[in-house]
């Protein structure tokens, strides 16, 4: 059941991911883009982009590869996603909103 989960959470993330990397930022709440200047908000879009698909990817590879090995190591794929995707999305929060608010 968890497998289930963590591939449709991977499935949403990739997603969004995508939308975002099409330069449209209007899945990212308006909050956290307001100090985004108009010129960059497309490579803000782009990099937020980057960030939600990395960890959308590596939910999903962790549901595959917990499908075939069915070990409770896997889930530091998922893990090790997150931490680079929010790595990812904070670099875009601190260059291009000027901090994280």
């Amino acid at each position: 059941m968890a497998n289930i989960l963590l591939l449709i959470l991977g499935f949403m993330f990739i997603l969004l991911g995508v939308v975002n990397l099409s330069g449209n930022p209007l899945t990212i709440h308006w909050y956290n883009r307001r100090n985004v200047q108009e010129k960059d908000m497309k490579k803000y879009a782009i990099t937020m982009g980057v960030g939600t698909l990395f960890m959308g990817v590596s939910f999903m590879i962790t549901a595959i590869l917990k499908f075939i090995f069915n070990s409770e190591f896997i889930y530091f794929v998922a893990l090790v996603g997150v931490i680079i995707g929010l790595i990812i999305m904070l670099f875009a929060q601190f260059k291009y909103n000027k901090g994280i608010f």
